[in-house]
């Protein structure tokens, strides 16, 4: 939730999974009476009980508002475009989506006649709807908003600004579920740019686009463009975070994955022993995020005899497929205590131990380390026979 009135940029982190947050259109254009006072009761009372989580009375709240903004300005006044904006906000962040659109279009539809189709007001309203047409994956339409709001912050803000950096942002990831993948990468970089010439180069949103922008280079199979941008991503968190940090340790494993799918072996296998070293530093030891490591240390481990299978000594060979074995079998041994741990909670009332995702994520990791486990058992197999 944010504390008063939400921009654009901050808008549209609920595209993305952040925190969600009530948008307030709020501007000196307005001109504030009795009802004004009424008005902002309402919302800041809505909104305060929206972040209790006691929807019904924020949902009347808001609707409050609504009717005493139209009462007391007028069916088509700015106030009643601002308490729409913030009903349909309420609805967007509940994803009744449907009622959260037509509050939308008729927000934008007073703002138009009130300050003109090319006011920032409206682009800011039109962002929103873009954000509700996303979350729907109602791609044309959000793409239409997108553009439209990008051309007003454009004229309005210029286009060095972060808040036009966002919406553009936004534009990429909807051309990328389009398919559009050229076009996305092209217009996710060049918001990177404008947030690293305003000195936000550092900043988490920028990191968090960064991370996009490499996940869909690898995407395209783009991988040396993507290590680029992982090795940028991971020089700014070693200085500003330090290499003990988990942050730092996610972002080189991501580098040392992508490193081994470009067949850079040694150095994918230099950063993950690095990362376990951080993980189990900062981690407890039976952490899912040190079994995920496991499973990556061992299929380099196989990886690299693979590769060299004809000529390795079948001693040093040996070795490394027990290595490899030993690692997938820490993997397994935590993934699977935490399965355990997870059917024991179920026994008990009101248990929250172990969450959803943690079953979900030691599955798949579970899944990965058998399926090593398995090669590991085919290649050793293999060298009996040459034996």
């Amino acid at each position: 939730m944010q504390e008063d009135s939400v921009s654009p940029a901050a808008a549209s982190e609920h595209a993305e999974g952040n925190a969600p947050g009530l948008q307030r259109i709020e501007d000196g254009s307005v001109v504030s009476n009795e009802h004004t006072v009424k008005w902002r009761i309402y919302t800041d009372n809505g909104r305060e009980f929206f972040q209790k989580r006691q929807l019904d009375e924020a949902e009347k709240l808001f609707q409050a508002a609504l009717l005493e903004a139209k009462e007391g300005f007028g069916l088509r006044d700015p106030h009643v475009a601002s308490a729409l904006n913030n009903l349909a906000e309420f609805y967007r962040l509940k994803k009744e989506y449907e009622k959260a659109e037509l509050l939308y279009l008729e927000a934008i539809e007073i703002l138009e006649e009130s300050f003109g189709s090319d006011d920032i007001r409206v682009g800011t309203a039109v962002h929103s709807l873009g954000i509700c047409y996303h979350l729907q994956l109602k791609l044309a339409q959000a793409q239409t908003c997108y553009e439209r709001a990008l051309k007003i912050e454009g004229r309005v803000m210029g286009i060095g600004h972060p808040e036009y950096a966002g919406t553009m942002y936004l534009l990429a990831k909807v051309l990328s579920l389009q398919g559009k993948r050229k076009n996305a990468e092209c217009l996710a970089e060049e918001s990177i740019r404008i947030l690293e010439e305003a000195g936000l180069g550092d900043s988490p949103t920028c990191i968090q686009r960064m991370k996009y922008l490499s996940r869909e280079l690898i995407k395209s199979k783009r991988f040396a463009d993507a290590e680029i941008w992982q090795r940028k991503i991971l020089h700014v968190l070693e200085l500003s975070k330090g290499w003990d940090s988990l942050d730092t340790a996610i972002a080189a494993e991501l580098l040392s994955l992508n490193l081994e799918a470009m067949d850079k072996l040694k150095e994918s296998e230099e950063l993950l022993e690095r990362c376990l070293a951080v993980k189990k530093k900062v981690l407890p030891e039976d952490h899912l995020q040190v079994a995920l490591t496991l499973v990556h240390l061992a299929r380099i481990t196989l990886h690299k005899v693979l590769n060299d299978l004809e000529n390795a000594n079948s001693d040093v060979t040996a070795y490394y497929l027990a290595k490899a074995k030993q690692l997938s079998n820490d993997s397994i041994r935590i993934a699977e205590g935490k399965l355990n741990c997870s059917r024991k909670d179920q026994n008990k009332i009101n248990s929250t131990s172990t969450t959803d995702t943690d079953k979900i994520a030691a599955t798949a990791i579970l899944l990965q380390a058998l399926n090593v486990f398995g090669f590991i058992d085919v290649t050793a197999k293999r060298l009996l026979g040459q034996g």
